[in-house]
């Protein structure tokens, strides 16, 4: 669904009326990688492919929501909002229930949504519904949310109501995102920085094809692991807070006190966090050679350190290394499946595309998903005629 006119013509059918209609991006990182629930540094951008919204209020307290691509539905009221088995309901529920605790004036409403945003690539279709959603009932019923609100009320809805102990980023980028930029956000006091994309780069992700079964725990479980690496490093430096007040030489004081395995994740975090630095000031220079390095690294890092990806993955990035017209890659999102992010040529991406899915088949008897992408604005409201346009 490359525009919004399904679920417009979706709702109309269903309800009667004329909807609201709201864009909501996915995304991808450049760079900074797990940085993000560290208190660190992140380059994110939304993307061209996104979830449509249409919703309109109601004169009770009744919720209906319609997934159009999954063709179902779920209802619930503001009175009891409860965890629902199919789980994709439980995005937009508990957005639903941060609104009703922090803002209190809300009423029900009617919801059909859908899009083009894979699910499951690492492209973060859950904080496309939860920013998209809190974005949507923010203008509908006029409650005067700021977008940093906005973007807080959506994280904590997948921290608290799904159970992922997700970092602010893909939130934070979904509401701010602008047209042709990249964003580096840093975390701690969620200020950010433009770096303007080249026009001539495409961005292309390439998916593997692999659910991640074992993203939602170990992501919570790396959390866990970076969080006992911070007390243990308290123990050493007094005003440690975050993996982020760490340098390279503190942590080598602080290393001797940690397990292998600790010690491997606090390395990952504190190197990445400096290669987002570097590589900002290489994209600023528009040294896109030496950017694509840093991303090559960061794949190093989140295989052999924070041990998040997976052979497929592995073999995605190893493919693309040494082509000439590929300035980095690697893989994207959560771990253990899902999709490696490229920088490559825009003039050679057909011919780069068709050397991963021939050299992927011949290792894993399938083809990777190619998705081409571009770095657009972050979510907004629309109308059919504009989405038809694009």
């Amino acid at each position: 669904m490359n525009n919004a006119e399904p679920v417009e013509s979706k709702f109309k059918e269903l309800f009667r009326e004329q909807p609201l209609l709201v864009r909501s991006p996915g995304r991808v990182n450049l760079i900074g990688e797990h940085t993000d629930y560290n208190d660190g540094f992140v380059l994110p951008g939304a993307i061209d492919k996104a979830i449509f919204f249409a919703v309109a209020p109601r004169s009770d307290r009744t919720c209906t929501l319609l997934a159009l691509d999954l063709n179902e539905r779920h209802e619930f009221t503001l009175d009891e909002i409860v965890a629902s088995p199919k789980r994709w309901p439980n995005y937009l529920m508990g957005v639903t229930d941060q609104l009703l605790k922090n803002r209190g004036a809300l009423k029900g409403f009617n919801c059909v949504f859908g899009g083009n945003i894979p699910i499951g690539a690492g492209l973060s279709s859950s904080a496309a519904l939860e920013a998209g959603l809190a974005f949507s009932l923010n203008h509908l019923f006029d409650l005067a949310i700021e977008p940093l609100d906005l973007v807080k009320y959506a994280q904590k809805a997948e921290n608290e109501f799904v159970g992922v102990q997700c970092g602010i980023m893909d939130q934070y980028i979904n509401i701010f995102g602008r047209e042709d930029t990249a964003l580096r956000i840093d975390c701690r006091s969620l200020e950010y920085e433009e770096y303007p994309c080249d026009a001539d780069v495409a961005v292309v992700l390439f998916d593997t094809r692999v659910s991640h079964s074992l993203a939602a725990s170990e992501y919570n479980r790396r959390r866990e692991e970076c969080a006992e690496g911070v007390t243990i490093a308290r123990g050493v430096f007094k005003d440690i807070t975050q993996l982020r007040d760490l340098t390279p030489e503190m942590l080598e004081r602080c290393a001797p006190k940690m397990s292998p395995v600790i010690r491997r994740r606090c390395k990952y975090v504190v190197d990445e966090n400096n290669r987002v630095l570097k590589a900002c000031a290489a994209l600023a220079s528009g040294d896109m050679a030496a950017f694509g390095q840093y991303m090559f690294r960061t794949h190093e890092g989140l295989r052999s350190e924070y041990e998040v990806s997976c052979p497929e993955l592995d073999h995605l990035v190893e493919i693309v290394r040494n082509h000439p017209a590929v300035f980095g890659a690697r893989m994207m999102g959560g771990g253990f499946g899902g999709c490696t992010i490229n920088l490559v040529k825009k003039e050679a991406v057909q011919e780069v595309g068709e050397m991963v899915v021939r050299k992927y088949r011949s290792t894993f008897s399938k083809d990777p998903l190619m998705y081409v992408t571009s770095i657009g604005p972050g979510t907004s409201v629309i109308t059919v005629d504009e989405t038809a346009r694009d």
